[in-house]
């Protein structure tokens, strides 16, 4: 079969190279024309994914319209901020009835909807998936063991676009529950800063096993609130990410908040990462989200204050700690 990548990032290039290793030809599209030139040129993507060699029918493509034409699968992978922009520009491109997908984890930036319902407001009636879980992108690039979770309201789009993602080493999984996977793919990068932040003070694993633990309980009560299902926060895209996001130095948000806890500041830590940290942007929005649900965030409403600099990392956790004590429940 035949798909196109939108994104010629880490993630994007990882996806294209799994479909590419799956058999099919693949299309991957990527903003700047230069280094989508240097793409075709070294057939790895060096920048982000050094020594991942592409396969033939994986072609570096600079023209939107050579990813998107007769493709059984269009699959967006940019970042939350580029991705109503991106479907602006695709949209005239498609045929009725053409599917799309995309691997952005995160709400609209400025107005905090989810991406399923600015899909549908920009792309009309068509078969629309997310597909989110615990991966990194180097880890799928290198063919290590993964599994994720292809959600989506069409069964049968969602099986199509599993089906192509799925492989000797990649393992995708089926659901119906769109908003609850998108909610775990935003909430748990904002998690992953708190996380980092506990790890960059020297807190140990005791504060880290706790972040996580009632970080869930965050995930899940806001994820309820908004039509999620529980079941969901328990799988993959729940607890499997949010694990893999807070406890590797792979993700560039837990990054992110090991640098604040070390005491740098927050442009500085950005600059020295140099990718897009989704989590600085999904943590406005997502307690943004929590109080217009009147849904408890404390963790999170932390870290926003961390990042617009209205707190800093210790009285971040003493305020955490100041808590009255309650019930453990949900």
């Amino acid at each position: 079969m035949r798909a196109g990548v939108l994104g010629a990032g880490s993630w994007g290039t990882a996806l294209a190279l799994l479909l590419a290793r799956n058999g099919h030809e693949v299309c991957l599209w990527g903003h700047d024309p230069a280094h989508v030139a240097r793409l075709a040129q070294a057939r790895e993507n060096v920048q982000f994914l050094p020594g991942a060699r592409f396969p033939q029918s994986l072609k570096p493509c600079a023209e939107l319209r050579d990813a998107l034409v007769d493709m059984d699968l269009v699959l967006v992978v940019v970042p939350s901020h580029a991705f109503d922009a991106t479907l602006l520009r695709l949209r005239e491109h498609l045929t009725d009835g053409q599917g799309v997908a995309w691997a952005t984890k995160g709400l609209e930036a400025s107005s905090g909807r989810f991406l399923h319902d600015v899909a549908r407001g920009l792309l009309g009636e068509r078969p629309l998936a997310v597909v989110s879980g615990p991966n990194f992108a180097r880890e799928v690039a290198l063919g290590l063991p993964t599994a994720t979770t292809v959600a989506s309201r069409d069964d049968a789009f969602a099986r199509r676009v599993a089906q192509m993602l799925h492989g000797p080493d990649f393992r995708a999984y089926t659901s119906t529950d769109i908003t609850g996977v998108e909610i775990g793919g935003a909430v748990k990068n904002v998690l992953a800063i708190a996380c980092g932040v506990a790890d960059g003070l020297g807190f140990g694993a005791n504060a880290r096993a706790a972040l996580i633990t009632r970080g869930l309980a965050e995930m899940v009560r806001l994820g309820l609130a908004c039509g999620g299902q529980r079941d969901t926060f328990m799988g993959l895209a729940g607890v499997g990410d949010l694990v893999l996001t807070c406890t590797d130095d792979q993700s560039r948000n837990r990054r992110f908040g090991l640098a604040l806890g070390r005491g740098d500041q927050v442009e500085t830590a950005l600059q020295n990462i140099g990718q897009v940290v989704e989590g600085v942007r999904a943590a406005r929005e997502v307690t943004r989200l929590a109080r217009e649900h009147g849904i408890e965030m404390p963790i999170s409403e932390q870290v926003e204050q961390l990042i617009d600099g209205s707190c800093d990392p210790r009285r971040a956790v003493a305020a955490l700690l100041a808590r009255e004590p309650r019930a453990e429940g949900v």
